[in-house]
C-alpha cells in the first residue's frame, strides 16, 4: 500500500488488529506449536475524506483553528476505524487505508463514518458540523502500478462526491473508463426487480415560512459488484434501453409508499420526482402514472425540464397538463443551464422553477449571477410560479436569495441527500431551523448591500 508521511500518522494498523482487517492468522500445529500464516487479504481500500464547508467554517472561526479542525475529524475517524491507517493530507483532507477479506467492508466503513461524522463538533465550546465528503477506492491485488491506479481511482471518486452529494466508491478493476455499457444496461433491468435500486431525498426549505415544504427523490443503484453506480453513468443507458419506463414508474410506486411511511410519522410532503424528456410523449407511461397517482392519492411532483419539452413540444405540454390536472406540481428544473424559452416556458402549467446550481453556487462572489438570479425569480413570480434555488451550500448565499424573494432552497447547507430514516429524524429534529436561525447576522447585512444596489 502507499506510504504516507509519518508526521501526519494519527492511527497505525500493527497497534489493533481487527479479525476482519488482519493480515494474519495464528494455527496451532502438533506440540502446540503455533504457526502465523498469512490470511489472504482480497481487498485493498484508499478512502479520501474532504471538509467540504471548510471555507465557511474558516471564515467563522479564523485560520489559526480552523486548520487545526483536519486533527478533531482525524480523531473521529479513529474512534470508527480503529484498524485504519490515518493520515492528514492537508488542512481539509484525510487518507484512510484498509484491507479486508470482503469488498462489502468498504460500504460498511463509509457507512459508519457518515454517522459518526454527521454529528456536531465541539469546537472551543460552540457546537459546529464539518460536512465531509467521501471518494473511495477499491482494488483486489495491489501492486506498485495498482498503488497508483488506487489513489487516481479515489481522487475521481472524490471528484465524483462533489457533484453528487453522495459518497462515491470505485473498484480499481472496474473503473468508470471500463464500463460495458451493454452488461450495464443488461444489469439495469434486473437491478430494478432485485431491490439494488434505493432512493434517496433531498429537503427544500421554504424561506419565509421556515419549513419543509417537500423532498426531492433521488434514485441510486448499489450494483452488487461495481458498488455505486452514479446516476450520470446509468440513467442514459437507461434512457437508450428503454429501461427508463420501468425505473420512472419503480421510482414512483417507492415514492408513493415512502410518503405514507413520512405521514405515518407526521410529515405530509410532496415528494418530487425526475421524469426522462422521452416519457412525456410516452401516453402508456401517461396513463399509467394518473392511475397510480389516483389510486393512492399521493402528493406528488415531477421535475422536468426545458430541453426535454423541446424534444417533442405537442404532445410533452398536452400530457403536462394531464398530469396538472390529477394535482401533480410541474416544476422546471435546471432553468437557465440550458437554452431556456420563453415561448415554452409561458405554455407549461408550471408552478415551481429552479435556478440552476450553476448560477446560485456563484451567486456571492459573481457580478453577473446576482442580476440573472434576481430576473428569474421576477419573471416566475410574474408568470405565478415559486422559484427554488439548486445548490445552496452557504449561509451567505441563502441571506441573498432571502433578500431577492426566492421562495424555497434547497442545497447542502440544508441536508446532503439523505435515506428515508435519516431524513424522518431530520425532520423530528427540525434541524433547518437552526440553520435558519444562524443566517440572521448574514442576511442583514446582505439586505443593506443589495438594497443599496
Amino acid at each position: 500500500m502507499r506510504q504516507f508521511p509519518q508526521s501526519h500518522f494519527v492511527n497505525d494498523a500493527s497497534q489493533s488488529e481487527s479479525p476482519a482487517l488482519s493480515g494474519t492468522v495464528t494455527m496451532t500445529g502438533v506440540g502446540g506449536v503455533s504457526t502465523i500464516l498469512p490470511r489472504p487479504v482480497a481487498w485493498q481500500f484508499l478512502i479520501l475524506a474532504e471538509i467540504e464547508n471548510f471555507g465557511v467554517l474558516r471564515r467563522h472561526l479564523g485560520r489559526p483553528r480552523a486548520d487545526t479542525m483536519i486533527v478533531d475529524v482525524a480523531a473521529r475517524i479513529g474512534t470508527v476505524l480503529s484498524d485504519a491507517r490515518i493520515v492528514i493530507a492537508g488542512r481539509d483532507m484525510i487518507e484512510i487505508a484498509f484491507e479486508s477479506e470482503a469488498r462489502l467492508a468498504l460500504d460498511v466503513a463509509i457507512a459508519a463514518l457518515e454517522t459518526a461524522l454527521d454529528q456536531p463538533f465541539d469546537i472551543d465550546g460552540e457546537s459546529h458540523r464539518i460536512h465531509v465528503q467521501f471518494g473511495a477506492a477499491a482494488g483486489a491485488t495491489i501492486g506498485d502500478r495498482d498503488e497508483v491506479h488506487l489513489i487516481e481511482e479515489a481522487e475521481r471518486a472524490l471528484a465524483d462526491a462533489r457533484s453528487e452529494r453522495v459518497a462515491v466508491a470505485r473498484d480499481v478493476n472496474a473503473g468508470a473508463a471500463s464500463i460495458d455499457r451493454a452488461q450495464l444496461a443488461s444489469d439495469l433491468t434486473i437491478a430494478i426487480d432485485t431491490e439494488e435500486l434505493f432512493l434517496q431525498y433531498q429537503p427544500k426549505v421554504h424561506l419565509r415560512r421556515q419549513e419543509i415544504t417537500s423532498v426531492e427523490a433521488l434514485v441510486r443503484w448499489k450494483h452488487a459488484t461495481r458498488g455505486l453506480v452514479l446516476p450520470g453513468d446509468f440513467i442514459p443507458i437507461a434512457e437508450e434501453s428503454r429501461d427508463i419506463i420501468a425505473l420512472t414508474l419503480w421510482t414512483i410506486r417507492r415514492s408513493i409508499r415512502d410518503q405514507k411511511t413520512l405521514v405515518a410519522h407526521g410529515h405530509d410532503l410532496r415528494i418530487f420526482i425526475n421524469i426522462a424528456g422521452v416519457l412525456l410523449a410516452d401516453a402508456r407511461f401517461v396513463r399509467t402514472v394518473c392511475a397510480l397517482v389516483e389510486a393512492s392519492g399521493a402528493r406528488l411532483g415531477f421535475e422536468i425540464t426545458e430541453t426535454s419539452v423541446i424534444r417533442d413540444p405537442e404532445s410533452a405540454i398536452a400530457n403536462l397538463k394531464i398530469f396538472a390536472d390529477i394535482g401533480i406540481v410541474i416544476a422546471i428544473d435546471d432553468y437557465g443551464a440550458g437554452l431556456s424559452s420563453l415561448a415554452y416556458l409561458k405554455q407549461l402549467p408550471a408552478r415551481e422553477l429552479k435556478i440552476d446550481k450553476l448560477f446560485v453556487t456563484q451567486l456571492t462572489s459573481s457580478n453577473r449571477d446576482p442580476l440573472i438570479v434576481r430576473s428569474t425569480i421576477d419573471l416566475a413570480h410574474a408568470l405565478e410560479m415559486e422559484v427554488v434555488a439548486e445548490g445552496v451550500e452557504t449561509q451567505a448565499a441563502m441571506a441573498l436569495l432571502s433578500v431577492m424573494g426566492c421562495d424555497m432552497i434547497q442545497g447542502f447547507l440544508i441536508s446532503r441527500p439523505i435515506n428515508l430514516d435519516a431524513l424522518i429524524h431530520f425532520l423530528a429534529d427540525e434541524k433547518h431551523l437552526a440553520i435558519a436561525a444562524d443566517v440572521r447576522a448574514p442576511f442583514n447585512r446582505l439586505a443593506t448591500v443589495w438594497k443599496r444596489g
